[in-house]
């Protein structure tokens, strides 16, 4: 298993050593890595939601709906299934 695992390795790096020596490629794969970091550090900046299960403690409609669960997907699924 190890040998396969050292051949698939190896095959591997050899397969980037080839498409890394044209210099295009290298750029190609410098941008696409850059995007990547990017896209990384900037994940969590595109979600619409703000408060995401942390309701304030003055938000009593929030609370409420926190506190009583998820009676209104267990309510629908007993309505749903009878």
């Amino acid at each position: 298993m190890r040998l396969k695992s050292s051949l698939l390795v190896g095959a591997a790096a050899a397969g980037a050593g080839m498409y890394m020596r044209k210099k295009d490629n290298r750029v190609k794969m410098q941008n696409m890595m850059e995007s990547l970091k990017h896209k990384w550090k900037n994940r969590n900046k595109d979600l619409p939601v703000e408060k995401a299960g942390h309701p304030h403690p003055d938000d009593l409609e929030d609370n409420k709906m926190v506190s009583e669960g998820a009676q209104t997907s267990v309510h629908y699924y007993n309505s749903t299934a009878q």
